[in-house]
Formats: structure tokens, C-alpha cells, sequence
């Protein structure tokens, strides 16, 4: 995957109506989003609690577009097989939450799923260093995690980076950023080397009638 490859959006439904998940899903579908963006939370590694596996496992038949569902909880190992059985695509977690991570991304990949590991805005880049032949996505957060709405944080410097690692790995990996994404700071995370931008407020404010557009913007 290479900086200039086509960037994909994925919508976070943390940003939808939860009354309506179903409805949000086949819209933002409709709409033009490449990946389905699922943030999960426990109350524990992040302050927020979400849904769980069987609310992924209600939402899979509204879309075939990916389904991108990232793990805020801890530990994450034990959910692991319950998300892939539920219909997530990719899987990624935190180094923070699984104290053998090596083995986690080893078991998210032998359930046939891609794997993602997700760094926080402290969370060092050398983290990497020793699974990149094991990750298939990585996401760099410019946010800390836990809630939607918050200010972009500017780590520019820090997607670069992640960026030569990819390059220097010589793997087809895709780098996501999540936080405070508009267009923007799409512009600026873009040329920095991501591929795969996720975004809430940007993509579902103004309603249905404005995702399409929304969904434009961020692409640039």
C-alpha cells in the first residue's frame, strides 16, 4: 500500500443514532463509504462502554462493505473469536490491552481475519518493530480513545514515520487515522501517508441526505 493509493473512508458509527444502527449502516453503504468503522468499548480500557459481538453480528447483514472494528477493550484476547464470528472483517487492538500481543494478532489472522494494531497518541512507533510481518493494518489515533467529538491532535510526524515503516516492510498494509477527522485535517493526514481516514462527526452530520457529500469532502 503506498501513499498514493486511493483513499478509503470509513465511517465510525459511534456518531450514528444507536436507535437506528440498521438504518445508519445501509446509508452511509449507500453512500459511498468503503469500510464500516465499529468502535468497540468496555468501560475499563477506555472510559465509554458501547456494544458488543452480537450487535455487530445484528448489523453484518444490513452491508457487505467491510467491517473494520476496532477493539477498545481489555483484555481483548478472550472476545477475539466472538468478533470474528460475528462478521468483522478486521480486527484490530491495542498492544496495551494483551500481554503476549504477537499471539494476538497470530490468533486474529488464524481466524481468517485481517489484523490491525492501533496506537495511541503515546503509544510509541517502535511498537511495531517486531510484528510488522503480522499486521495487515495499522491505525494511528489522533485522539485518545474513548469518546467521539474530540480535537485532532497533530501527529503528522508520527504517520510519516508509520509510513516508512510500511514502505521499509515492503507488505500491502493499510494506515488509518482516527480523531478529529474533517476535511481539513484529511488533507493534512493524507499527504502525511494515510489511506484509510475514519471519521463520525464529519460523515453524519446534516443527516442522510448529506453523507454522500460528507463522504466526498474527506477524500479531497
Amino acid at each position: 500500500m503506498t501513499a498514493t493509493s486511493p483513499i478509503r473512508i470509513a465511517p465510525s458509527i459511534l456518531s450514528a443514532d444507536f436507535a437506528a444502527l440498521g438504518e445508519a449502516v445501509r446509508a452511509i453503504d449507500a453512500a459511498g463509504a468503503d469500510y464500516i468503522h465499529v468502535d468497540v468499548m468496555d468501560g475499563h480500557f477506555v472510559p465509554n462502554i458501547t456494544i458488543g459481538p452480537n450487535v455487530v453480528k445484528a448489523l453484518r447483514p444490513h452491508s457487505k462493505k467491510i467491517f473494520d472494528v476496532h477493539l477498545m477493550i481489555a483484555p481483548a484476547d478472550p472476545y477475539l473469536e466472538s468478533f470474528a464470528a460475528a462478521g468483522a472483517d478486521i480486527i484490530t487492538i491495542h498492544p496495551e490491552a494483551s500481554p503476549h500481543f504477537h499471539r494476538s494478532l497470530q490468533t486474529i489472522r488464524g481466524l481468517g481475519k485481517r489484523a490491525g494494531l492501533a496506537l495511541n497518541p503515546a503509544t510509541p512507533v517502535d511498537v511495531l518493530d517486531h510484528v510488522m510481518d503480522l499486521v495487515d493494518l495499522i491505525l494511528v489515533m489522533t485522539v485518545n480513545p474513548g469518546f467521539g467529538g474530540q480535537a485532532y491532535i497533530p501527529l503528522a510526524d508520527k504517520i510519516r514515520s508509520v509510513r516508512q515503516k510500511i514502505a521499509t516492510s515492503g507488505r500491502d498494509i493499510d494506515l488509518e487515522v482516527d480523531g478529529g477527522i474533517n476535511p481539513e485535517t484529511a488533507r493534512e493526514v493524507i499527504a502525511a501517508g494515510a489511506n484509510v481516514l475514519v471519521a463520525g462527526t464529519a460523515v453524519f452530520s446534516g443527516g442522510a441526505e448529506k453523507y454522500a457529500a460528507n463522504i466526498a469532502a474527506l477524500r479531497g
